[in-house]
């Protein structure tokens, strides 16, 4: 047997690991001849060196199942639990890579495993990365693995409320997931017909949107649906969080710091139930019921579609071929109908959010849809 690849998959889990997992198994085998183990719950895995050799058996039928085989944690290389502490083993882990005579490492995730990545790359490791999440917000990549999934489920779920919010003449606000970008919620909405769709790049004016939903009333439409992303913010609250960010970072004083970094904590804890407030106004302001239906986790279960593992499946692919290549350091992400190896430096610290221009917002509002501001 030639080299030995390791691969572990880390942050949330997504529609597709398997697929991915699958590719650079088989791939790595049948191509190049080389051994691929896996590292168990992410980068604590590779800390405790917990592994799986993925050939044979455990590969077979899992490309259609959700989640992955390897399991999945948020643990991080140099802020790891280890007992009543928090340590950084990072060099426990390069210590591990060693042991077990790698020639490089694959990390599968969002943009936090990219940072953590990039941190071990920078520590001598070899390592590719691939970039998986619902959100799609993995920078320097079009699209990442699990999106297409999470799409669909969310959309499914719009086309299912319409009947209710028929039926009883009401308000129904969905909340999708998205924390940072609108990429999941704007898509679920234009796809599944919602009437309004607030996302976190465009803040919006609760006004604005009862305005629409009451001239949608008096056009006998005695219902309407909302689409909300859970990062979406009232504008009001985007002034305070902006506020509270700028004197985070420019207050030199430490205590201040503190202050403004506590103000910023207590700002998120506050938000988590911003889209219960946004349906309780909306009814008030209205005069029609308003019911919330939270999709959470649902949005990550299941079978990936045929998107999804097609995509999986050729990053993985492509994965191997650049580890045969030496080419380390980087993300495989997409490009056009190609592959391509990007600079983790180039990836990090950056998020692709939903521009304003893009034409998913054209659509919108040329098809009548409220997106709670004043571009119209």
């Amino acid at each position: 047997m030639g080299k030995c690849i390791g691969v572990l998959t880390a942050g949330g889990d997504s529609p597709g690991l398997n697929a991915a997992i699958r590719a650079i198994s088989k791939s790595a085998f049948n191509a190049f001849n080389m051994q691929v183990i896996g590292f168990r719950d992410g980068f604590r895995g590779l800390m405790e060196s917990r592994t799986v050799h993925l050939e044979g058996e455990i590969l077979s039928g899992i490309l259609t199942l959700g989640g992955t085989i390897l399991g999945t944690s948020r643990d991080k290389p140099h802020k790891m639990p280890v007992g009543s502490k928090v340590q950084d083993m990072t060099e426990v882990m390069i210590d591990n890579y060693h042991r077990h005579n790698l020639e490089a490492l694959v990390c599968i995730g969002g943009g936090g495993t990219q940072k953590n990545a990039f941190r071990l790359a920078q520590a001598g490791v070899n390592v590719i990365t691939l970039p998986k999440t619902i959100d799609n917000d993995v920078a320097m990549t079009d699209i990442t693995f699990g999106f297409d999934t999470a799409l669909s489920i969310a959309t499914d779920a719009i086309d299912r409320l319409h009947s209710t919010a028929y039926s009883h003449h009401r308000i129904i606000v969905v909340e999708i997931m998205g924390h940072n970008s609108g990429w999941l919620g704007l898509g679920a909405g234009l796809a599944g017909g919602a009437d309004v769709i607030l996302i976190p790049e465009i803040p919006y004016d609760v006004h604005q949107v009862a305005d629409a939903i009451r001239r949608r009333r008096h056009q006998g439409k005695n219902f309407s649906i909302v689409a909300v992303s859970e990062g979406a913010l009232a504008m009001e609250d985007a002034r305070e969080l902006a506020r509270l960010k700028e004197k985070k970072q420019t207050d030199r004083d430490q205590k201040k710091q503190h202050k403004a970094a506590a103000g910023l904590k207590a700002f998120q804890a506050n938000h988590a139930g911003n889209t219960l407030r946004l349906s309780a106004q909306l009814e008030q302001l209205t005069g029609l019921e308003s019911r919330v239906t939270i999709l959470g986790h649902l949005q990550r279960g299941g079978t990936p579609t045929a998107a999804d593992r097609i995509l999986a499946t050729r990053l993985g692919s492509a994965c191997v071929t650049a580890i045969d290549a030496r080419q380390y350091g980087c993300m495989v992400a997409v490009k056009g109908q190609s592959t391509e190896v990007v600079d983790l430096a180039e990836v990090v610290g950056k998020r692709k959010v939903v521009p304003i221009d893009h034409p998913w917002i054209k659509a919108a509002m040329e098809t009548e849809t409220c997106l709670g501001d004043h571009l119209r």
